[in-house]
């Protein structure tokens, strides 16, 4: 594999979505009768796990390349994120995280979020993000490149 190209396919989290996840919507709003929204997920909760997800497929990229092995990965962008579907409480979501981009002191990621809802499989969300890679043991935090001998991006 390419060490500078794209990486494969990789669950980064799976987790169940729970009521306290939920919007925070009423069941019945006044004059409308029972809600559509109630019972699925902020956004702000999806775009969370994105984030760790994200950073969490960084982090192994690197590592699995011989990379920076205590570097710590930071959020510098999420460019794009496409809330296709909602999701519900009681789904099993997937982060999927592929490796699109690995630059001196970044790591581009692309997430894709998955339900499985009654043995259906949905595509709900799709995002893409930056992380840059620090130093923990630098005081002030500097970005570090990522790969050994890597190549001016």
């Amino acid at each position: 594999m390419d060490p500078h190209g794209p990486g494969e396919r990789w669950t980064a989290i799976q987790v169940v979505m729970l009521p306290r996840d939920a919007n925070p919507v009423p069941t019945v709003l006044p004059g409308f009768g029972p809600s559509p929204l109630f019972g699925t997920i902020f956004g702000g909760v999806i775009l969370s796990y994105i984030d760790q997800a994200g950073a969490i497929a960084a982090r192994r990229e690197v590592s699995l390349r011989g990379g920076h092995r205590t570097a710590l990965f930071v959020t510098a962008a999420i460019k794009t994120v496409e809330f296709r579907k909602p999701v519900l409480v009681g789904d099993v979501v997937r982060f999927e995280t592929t490796v699109t981009r690995i630059g001196r002191t970044s790591v581009t990621v692309q997430v894709d979020v998955l339900a499985e809802r009654g043995g259906e499989t949905i595509a709900v969300t799709s995002a893409e993000g930056v992380f840059v890679g620090l130093d923990p043991a630098s005081p002030d935090r500097r970005p570090v490149p990522v790969l050994p001998d890597h190549p001016p991006s």
